[in-house]
């Protein structure tokens, strides 16, 4: 998905701090802060697919609206 395709929101992704750590992802919606995740993931792959998951679910709740 494009920025075009999720907007209002975008995924960033959080590499770890340490060496063999956990990626984090963060959902902005206009660039603030709007979820963060609650669970760590192995890999860039896993975290970016895991947060256009969310996205997609917060995308779907906008149209019930």
């Amino acid at each position: 998905m494009s920025d075009n395709e999720t907007y209002p929101y975008t995924l960033e992704i959080i590499p770890p701090k340490a060496e063999g750590g956990s990626y984090q992802w963060a959902i902005r919606k206009h660039g603030k802060m709007a979820q963060r995740s609650d669970r760590n993931h192995h890999s860039e792959a896993k975290a970016r697919e895991n947060g256009m998951a969310q996205i997609e679910k917060l995308l779907a709740g906008v149209g019930d609206r």
